[in-house]
């Protein structure tokens, strides 16, 4: 009875390796900030205290954020900065003087097509 259990656990374990493919493995940040997805659409955050940055992949490619409106709240501790973003070539950008201490969260949404998105993040 143990050996028909172990066969059927290591069979469930090895078919669910089947399925993880190239893309699985493409969720790494790709310009050092902090990654979510949202409906198979990468969200990048990359937070500077001087810059604060958003790339927007879908399986890996950039997406045209050209037309696209975005604004984050930075929230830190009492502490709460509303800031818009603009589309600056690739990315959805602002500069300025920001809270960005490890911990911090952060909630952008972005408006794009007449949809709207949310996405959330936490600073490390």
């Amino acid at each position: 009875m143990k050996f028909h259990t172990l066969l059927i656990t290591s069979s469930l374990f090895l078919s669910g390796l089947a399925w993880a493919g190239p893309h699985d493995t493409d969720h790494k940040p790709m310009q050092g900030g902090v990654l979510t997805t949202v409906k198979d659409v990468d969200y990048e955050l990359v937070a500077k205290p001087d810059v604060l940055q958003l790339f927007v992949r879908d399986h890996g490619k950039p997406v045209d954020v050209s037309k696209t409106t975005a604004k984050v709240t930075l929230l830190s501790g009492a502490d709460k900065q509303e800031v818009e973003l603009k589309p600056t070539g690739d990315k959805l950008e602002a500069k300025g003087s920001f809270k960005v201490a490890p911990g911090t969260k952060v909630v952008a949404q972005f408006s794009s097509a007449g949809k709207t998105t949310s996405a959330r993040f936490v600073l490390k």
